[in-house]
């Protein structure tokens, strides 16, 4: 059964069941500080199990994109090694929502695995929860009995806390699971030992494929339980490992989930998979993880160096990596293989297929980065080889070329062992852990539970149409990280505070507390459907009516940035083509930042004309025409632009001005004269294929321009106060132009004085004429000097070190003769010297340069090119 077929099985199985069928959610997470990705297929749904949104239906099925490389779900160190475990996955999950329980779960999961998908009852295990005593919770017996009816009680087990009881986090809903696991395993291995024995013992033929998960707890914050009021289903199951039960296999690797990408990585690396085992888990390594970067970029997460663009840039330098040592891949070739990937799950995730132009733009740039930067790793691990006392090289310096310069630990230890090297695993871990931990403490929440005040099922937000209003605290609880120390996180029953969403940051202001007393509302942000203000201390009467007080000047400047940035992006699309597409965007009080898919720099006329394109609209007062609770539909009819990454419901807003529409939730000025003035401050690359303008608007363009005349007259004053100003600067730099060639004429001068008596300096070093000196010429005269002499002269070996305030630079120039004939190569030699400088090079066998910081090192250049020569 090919793996397109079982997707659609599973779904159609739960249609049947009357499950609402929903796509995917976008893999990067919205309003959910707690996750960087989703790493589980409950991930989209806490809101409803936590009770603060209502679903479209109490019934849902859906296949969930995954990805878990960070936090308590961490796979990606194994993937690759086993033939189970991924960064990226889909979970194939149903949910009940205060409708069916256990019964129903069991019963359909035993009919899709059994009769639909015809699995051998006899290869099937299961495993309820046995109980804890730390929690005072018995055998899940409910659970067990409904099995008992369907399965031989020998392939029923017991599981403990750690497998069978599955916790959202530290806190909130809970509940034991029944896991089914499937033993596929040769007939003679079965007979050897019994599969009840490997069940949840990582063993790579006996693997769990689905795990029903029955929410009935509350955790709290001091770890005791509560029932929930209603009872709730969480199913997952694993589509990879599903596919290779179906498809009679041993690995995933070896379904048609994975086959097309590896056939496709032998045939550019010519390899073969199979042979052996390094090569093999390279292959399994990149097969996985441009799936997991390729739905990242498709769901908008570029990689970068900030937390969640990290992992993605971790991830695939993984890839490359491996692919660099196992594969002998020196240049891009990840890229090549999102077409492949685009043909297996394009279909069933059309975003693969929408953005894979970008997709593969943006891996190939990051590929070219980090094969630089492997290049500059292995000269700056050369110098710690060649500056190692003894046989054993500092952890702390491994560390640092990890850490630092993103080289890797395990390419570090191999080429160590090459040399006959180790280095001090403790100091590595040492400072490892160091990191780790200054990480975690910097972002750890400890939060006590919710104090509910008063029961309200629908926090309203006001903020689109009144900057302050009566509010009742209806829950709040006390948060304590070591970076903000202790705060409150307060939820009203209504609210004029925007939540950071959508680019847009959160709202800041202030509560009037009826006894004078005023508690600042520092940032506001949404959890879990939650709009939650962060406050540093709590109203002293929390059962009194508060006025909620938004900033108006932070508000005002934000809006006006927010709608600028829809202006900007109709302006794109207009001046630069309709290929364009918002890629993401951050909305401050104090500026704009807009990244947009485009191919090349912007001229300095598109950057006017898109200016001019806003301004206009400015000028053209054009009103806010909004349409809340919209059916998407009908927006989309209407020519409204959705945002890729986004996840939108059934009803939406839409925003317009003028010609522009498109569907937002922030807040936006009520006329485009309230902007003021649109003014672009910088335009440049983000990614391959992105592009990045940051803008102002509003009073901030009043204040960029007073500075830009302040500065004009602090320069007219510097000139003396000239009437032409220009003309001035001009003048100024024809002079310097001048000055220039005058120095340059000097210089030439100079080296041909230089050259004569060089010439007399030349050593015969068995037919060579060598000089290695250090001289006081600029670049360009060393090249003119040592072109001008071989012109001259035959067997020329020179070698010159020059050094200013800022560089030092190495030139070796060597007759072609000589290289033809000896083999000399000035290449390899400046390569090698170079890091007596600190630095590196390279160039032609005749001709080459290198660069560095070290005049220190120029005396033993120039002492150890002789050997070169002999």
């Amino acid at each position: 059964m090919k793996s397109q077929d079982i997707r659609a099985k599973f779904l159609e199985f739960f249609k049947s069941k009357t499950h609402q069928i929903v796509p995917s959610a976008p893999m990067v997470t919205k309003n959910d500080p707690t996750l960087m990705f989703v790493n589980s297929g409950m991930a989209p749904f806490k809101e409803y199990f936590l009770g603060n949104g209502t679903p479209t239906s109490n019934r849902i099925a859906d296949t969930q994109k995954c990805l878990r490389v960070s936090g308590k779900h961490n796979d990606l160190e194994e993937v690759g090694y086993d033939t189970y475990h991924h960064t990226m996955f889909e979970m194939l999950g149903n949910w009940s929502f205060g409708d069916y329980f256990k019964k129903e779960a069991i019963a359909w999961a035993w009919e899709l695995l059994t009769e639909v998908y015809g699995i051998d009852k006899d290869i099937l295990y299961v495993t309820v929860f046995e109980g804890s005593e730390e929690d005072g919770l018995k055998l899940d017996q409910e659970a067990y009995d409904l099995w008992k009816e369907i399965v031989p009680e020998e392939r029923i087990l017991m599981g403990n806390k750690a497998d069978n009881f599955w916790e959202m986090g530290s806190q909130g809903p809970c509940g034991p699971c029944s896991e089914i696991h499937v033993d596929i395993r040769s007939d003679e291995e079965k007979a050897k030992v019994p599969g009840a024995d490997l069940v949840n013992m990582d063993h790579p033929q006996v693997v769990e494929i689905w795990n029903l998960v029955f929410m009935q707890y509350n955790r709290k914050a001091d770890k005791s339980l509560e029932k929930l009021p209603s009872q709730h289903v969480d199913t997952g199951m694993g589509f990879e490992r599903l596919c290779m039960v179906l498809q009679d296999v041993k690995s995933n690797y070896d379904t048609d989930v994975f086959t097309p990408i590896i056939r496709e990585i032998e045939t550019i690396a010519n390899v073969d998979y199979g042979n052996d085992e390094k090569v093999d888990v390279a292959i399994r390594v990149i097969a996985d993880h441009v799936r997991a970067v390729s739905f990242s970029i498709a769901d908008g997460q570029l990689p970068s160096n900030n937390t969640r663009g990290y992992v993605i840039r971790r991830i695939l330098r993984r890839a490359v990596r491996y692919g660099f040592t196992f594969l002998n891949k020196k240049e891009p070739f990840i890229y090549r293989l999102v077409d492949v990937l685009d043909k297996k799950m394009g279909k069933a995730f059309p975003e693969i297929k929408e953005q894979k132009q970008l997709i593969q733009n943006v891996i190939r740039e990051e590929e070219q980065s980090f094969l630089r930067t492997l290049e500059q790793g292995l000269v700056l691990l050369d110098r710690v080889i060649e500056n190692v006392e003894g046989k054993v090289v500092s952890g702390k310096k491994v560390f640092e070329l990890k850490d630092t310069y993103g080289f890797p630990q395990d390419l570090t230890e191999l080429i160590l062992s090459e040399h006959g090297l180790t280095y001090n695993e403790d100091e590595f871990n040492a400072a490892l852990k160091k990191q780790q931990e200054d990480g975690r403490v910097g972002t750890k929440i400890e939060a006590d539970d919710w104090v509910v005040l008063l029961e309200d099922e629908d926090e309203e937000f006001v903020g689109y149409d009144t900057l302050e209003v009566d509010v009742r605290l209806t829950r709040y609880r006390k948060i304590e990280t070591k970076k903000e120390g202790v705060q409150y996180q307060l939820v009203f029953n209504m609210t004029p505070f925007y939540p950071e969403g959508g680019g847009q940051v959160g709202d800041k202001g202030y509560l009037e507390v009826p006894n004078g007393d005023v508690v600042y509302i520092l940032d506001t942000k949404k959890e879990n459907n939650l709009i939650i203000h962060l406050a540093k201390n709590l109203p002293k009467h929390v059962d009194q009516t508060l006025r909620a007080v938004v900033d108006k000047k932070q508000r005002e400047r934000t809006a006006a940035n927010h709608t600028a940035t829809h202006l900007l992006h109709q302006a794109l699309r207009e001046v630069l083509g309709t290929h364009v597409e918002q890629k993401g965007s951050a909305v401050h009080s104090k500026y704009l930042r807009f990244d947009f898919s485009h191919f090349s720099k912007m001229t300095v006329e598109e950057l006017r004309d898109v200016e001019n394109f806003v301004n206009a609209r400015i000028e053209g007062k054009l009103p806010l025409e909004e349409i809340r609770n919209r059916p998407v539909a009908e927006a989309m009819a209407d020519g409204a632009m959705a945002l890729f990454g986004e996840k939108y419901g059934d009803t939406v807003r839409s925003i317009r001005f003028g010609q522009s529409i498109e569907l937002c939730g922030g807040t936006h000025v009520e006329n485009t004269a309230d902007i003021w003035h649109f003014k672009i401050k910088s335009e440049g690359a983000v990614a391959a294929g992105i592009r990045r303008i940051e803008a102002i608007t509003f009073d901030a363009t009043k204040e960029f321009y007073f500075e830009n005349n302040r500065a004009y007259y602090e320069i007219k004053d510097v000139l003396n106060n000239p009437k032409d100003t220009v003309k001035a600067v001009t003048d100024l730099k024809d002079e310097n132009a001048k000055l220039k060639k005058q120095i340059e004429s000097l210089l030439k001068d100079k080296a041909k004085n230089l050259k004569g008596d060089l010439k007399n300096e030349l050593e015969d070093i068995d037919g060579v004429q060598f000089l290695a000196k250090q001289v006081d010429l600029d670049q360009n005269g060393i090249k003119n000097l040592a072109f001008e002499l071989g012109g001259e002269m035959k067997n020329l070996f020179l070698f010159f070190a020059t050094a200013t305030e800022s560089k030092v630079m190495l030139t070796c120039y060597i007759s072609k003769e000589l290289v033809a004939e000896r083999g000399y190569d000035a290449g390899k030699v400046v390569r090698e010297l170079g890091k007596l400088i600190h630095g590196g090079g390279g160039g032609q066998a005749f001709f080459a340069t290198a660069g560095g910081k070290n005049p220190g090192g120029i005396p033993k250049a120039i002492e150890r090119v002789r050997e070169y020569v002999k």
